[in-house]
């Protein structure tokens, strides 16, 4: 069974995913860093769909100042990560630095 996968999903080995895992450039698909809240969008390298099927190897999560994660979404591809990245930042941008403003 193969867990590891490059950006492109070309399977890699455990030494390769664990050099590769330290580059941090590597690893960032998108940030978006508001007043109140944060979104990320990295590479895993690391198949996370463990009940089979396409590989999961990159995940958005959503953070705010306050309340600390808050949501996560995770994909196959890159493609799909970086729009669901704009997605998640167009939904928690304006819910979340509005409700922080009015307090």
């Amino acid at each position: 069974m193969i867990d590891y996968y490059d950006k492109n999903g070309t399977p890699m080995s455990l030494m390769e995913w664990c050099k590769v895992f330290e580059d941090k450039d590597y690893k960032r698909i998108a940030l978006y860093q508001g007043i109140f809240v944060d979104v990320s969008t990295v590479w895993l390298g690391l198949d996370h769909n463990f009940g089979g099927g396409l590989p999961i190897i990159f995940e958005t999560m959503v953070f705010t100042k306050r309340f600390k994660e808050v949501d996560c979404r995770r994909y196959h591809t890159i493609e799909e990560a970086k729009q669901g990245h704009i997605k998640m930042v167009k939904q928690y941008r304006w819910r979340i630095d509005l409700l922080f403003r009015r307090i």
